[in-house]
């Protein structure tokens, strides 16, 4: 386990009696994180007000701003656990919580730099913005990696980090203030300006997180790059083991060979290795419906019946999660960008034990989901190219674009011709 785990754990340990209380109150997550956004909003009129009203020298607006900053962090940390103790986790309040975060943050920033540029700290401004922006490629580049299927936690300047830099230097330099006075300079004989004042306090680990958030940015960038690479060298490592290579035949095999293929040339089709072919069969069990797979790896979508209590989640039928192939054949959730934007998928409840399913980044191709009461499970259907298939599988061959506008080649849906009883694949061009 990691320090920051740790101390993490040891934070919850002590604030889930209030987060229990919070619950018997009836205060929901999302109602806790709109709490958290408020105060923030609290923090930026703190700020502006001390612009406006208070002199250069009065740090007393930082010092209270820097405590309520450290008291709504308090609440960043609230919602998840409330969520988690009460049992009230959803899908929209990852996203809730994750868009008013933002906000919170760009409306600290805000005020930290309207107070800045109020008493004519110029440059600390400027830093103060660039801290802005590295904080948000901190979260952006996290989301878009991990929306491309790539782990990316690492990193410095995390944003409880952020919160606990900005607010323990806010209140250190107001309390500061209090005792030496917020107009002190430190001046060193033969320079013309100061090197220190009690408002670098504050300003100087500002300065300092502008450049460890755009550090961590950078250094998450380079860290999902290296995994890509990786995972892109292991696909070229299976493909060519997948290709088996040839018996060596006698002379005259060889020979009785090439007078076959001379006469019957024109009616002779050679087989290749197709990439489907070469990806991994994942082990499927009762409630299984059917996988997707895709270039450019071999990871795994798995779609199962979601059971809850012994019955189908009517709301939310099916499961999907990942089979890792790359990394350690692990099961893992779809993050909230998978889920949403990419391969999650949308029910709709038509009675009688059937209902209509679409994966959410691709509506035009129905599925639907009906109960077998032979079998006494549920099965995935789908009509391709005319045919009504029980779906085994879906391979997607992708060739270039990017994650939210790929290059689609074909789509092969394998499954079971219900007319026939046949195993067919079926392409589409999308």
């Amino acid at each position: 386990m990691s320090v920051r785990t740790g101390l993490q754990q040891g934070i919850y340990k002590i604030i889930n009696p209030f987060v229990r209380f919070l619950i018997k109150l009836g205060l929901t997550p999302n109602a806790v994180t709109s709490i958290g956004l408020m105060l923030n909003i609290g923090v930026a009129i703190i700020f502006i007000k001390g612009a406006e009203v208070g002199h250069r020298g009065d740090l007393s607006y930082v010092g209270w701003a820097g405590a309520l900053i450290l008291f709504a962090g308090l609440f960043d940390m609230l919602d998840g656990q409330v969520a988690r103790l009460g049992n009230m986790s959803s899908r929209f309040g990852a996203l809730y919580d994750s868009v008013l975060d933002r906000y919170s943050e760009m409306v600290l920033f805000l005020g930290i730099c309207y107070y800045l540029v109020g008493h004519h700290y110029f440059l600390s401004s400027l830093f103060a913005f660039i801290a802005l922006i590295g904080s948000m490629m901190v979260s952006y580049v996290r989301a878009r990696a991990e929306g491309l299927g790539i782990e990316c936690k690492d990193g410095l300047m995390q944003r409880p980090e952020r919160v606990i830099t900005i607010a323990l230097s806010a209140m250190a330099c107001g309390i500061t203030a209090h005792y030496i006075g917020g107009d002190y300079k430190l001046f060193i004989p033969g320079f013309r300006y100061h090197v220190f004042e009690t408002m670098s306090i504050f300003t100087l680990p500002i300065t300092f997180m502008a450049v460890l958030t755009n550090i961590t940015a950078i250094g998450r960038l380079r860290g999902a790059k290296k995994s890509m690479e990786k995972i892109e060298q292991e696909q070229k490592e299976q493909k060519a083991e997948a290709v088996v290579p040839q018996q060596r035949s006698t002379a005259a095999v060889k020979t009785l060979l090439l007078v076959i293929l001379s006469i019957t040339a024109s009616l002779i089709t050679y087989a290749r290795t197709e990439p489907q072919d070469t990806f991994p069969v994942p082990p499927r069990g009762f409630g299984h419906l059917f996988y997707l797979q895709r270039t450019p790896n071999a990871n795994t979508i798995m779609y199962d019946l979601n059971i809850k209590d012994g019955l189908i989640d009517k709301d939310d039928p099916v499961h999907a999660y990942w089979i890792r192939y790359t990394e350690q054949k692990q099961k893992q959730e779809l993050n909230f960008v998978q889920r949403k934007f990419a391969y999650g998928i949308k029910a709709k409840d038509l009675g009688n034990n059937k209902f209509e399913l679409h994966f959410v980044s691709y509506k035009k191709m129905p599925l639907y989901l009906e109960y077998s009461p032979t079998e006494k499970t549920y099965h995935a259907y789908a009509t391709v190219n005319s045919k009504y298939l029980r779906l085994s599988r879906i391979f997607i061959m992708i060739n270039g674009g990017s994650f939210w506008s790929p290059n689609i080649e074909y789509v092969e849906i394998k499954g079971v011709d219900v007319a026939t009883g046949k195993e067919v694949a079926e392409r589409l061009k999308i």
